[in-house]
């Protein structure tokens, strides 16, 4: 069981919970809110989020990318916690858990699901592995945008009552801006260790400098978001409660822009998951009061 925590990372699965919880907000400020669709949602997105773990822990180490000289928490394969193949096997059941729970979301709201669903199944296969892995080519950041922004929260909103409010667009900037900042602080940490195993993500392309500041705009880019959108009126003003979460983004954006060894960074990954998901909370509280 300890072998297959390590390969689930589970302290990785709030980047999954911050969406889910802000289009369920959305659907309970408009008096749609499901139980039902709440949870089974919650739980799919957190069973892909563990298939992308499981899949990257294989295709890493088949690439050779989890070296000795890896920074951050242990890999199962490469540790020799678990075998390729068995990791393989985990996904397979994982992705037939979320299958299932896609197909019961589907029942209750529209085709739409199955769409985002394959599509993220695809996405997550080929981030690192696959003949052409975009996690190795720069567009790592873009996919995680895309897939943990607008396609999980308007996904999340529209299992409700099978529509999507402009809303959850527009909310789902800042949430996709510091799920993306998750990932940046990830690529600093590993800059190194990638460039020598010829991984070239956006970090190693663009240098340590430039993902500082690609880091601080994503961070304080989320914010802003949130004030002009709820300042505007342009969505309710309940979600002007994220705001209070603007002093935990201080030291983050401070110790990236300083930071200069991986080692150090481990904690500010921590905490940018952590800002991520009390952001999240407090959207969905103001969105649903």
């Amino acid at each position: 069981m300890t072998a297959w925590l390590v390969a689930a990372r589970p302290a990785t699965l709030l980047a999954s919970v911050s969406p889910v919880l802000v289009g369920s907000g959305l659907a309970a400020g408009d008096g749609v809110f499901r139980w039902d669709a709440f949870a089974i949602t919650l739980l799919t997105a957190m069973l892909l989020n563990v298939a992308v773990n499981f899949a990257n822990d294989a295709s890493d180490h088949a690439r050779g990318a989890d070296g000795v000289h890896r920074i951050g928490p242990p890999r199962a394969v490469a540790s020799g916690l678990l075998s390729s193949r068995q990791v393989w096997a985990g996904t397979a059941v994982v992705l037939a858990l979320a299958g299932a729970g896609g197909i019961y979301l589907a029942a209750i709201s529209g085709w739409v699901v199955i769409a985002i669903g394959a599509a993220a199944v695809l996405a997550l296969l080929a981030y690192t592995g696959g003949p052409w892995p975009y996690g190795y080519h720069g567009l790592g950041e873009l996919f995680v945008f895309g897939f943990f922004g607008p396609a999980a929260v308007v996904g999340s909103r529209y299992v409700h009552d099978a529509t999507i409010p402009a809303d959850a667009w527009l909310l789902a900037i800042p949430v996709g801006l510091l799920v993306t900042a998750i990932l940046v602080v990830n690529n600093v940490r590993d800059l190194e260790t990638d460039r020598a195993a010829g991984k070239r993500t956006l970090a190693v392309l663009i240098g340590r400098t430039p993902t500082r500041m690609l880091f601080a705009v994503l961070v304080l880019g989320a914010f802003a978001a949130i004030g002009a959108l709820g300042g505007l009126g342009v969505v309710d003003r309940g979600a002007l409660i994220a705001l209070a979460a603007v002093p935990l983004a201080i030291g983050p954006v401070r110790a990236v822009a300083t930071e200069a060894e991986g080692e150090g960074l481990i904690a500010v990954l921590k905490a940018t998951a952590r800002l991520h998901l009390v952001v999240g909370l407090l959207l969905a509280a103001g969105l649903a009061l």
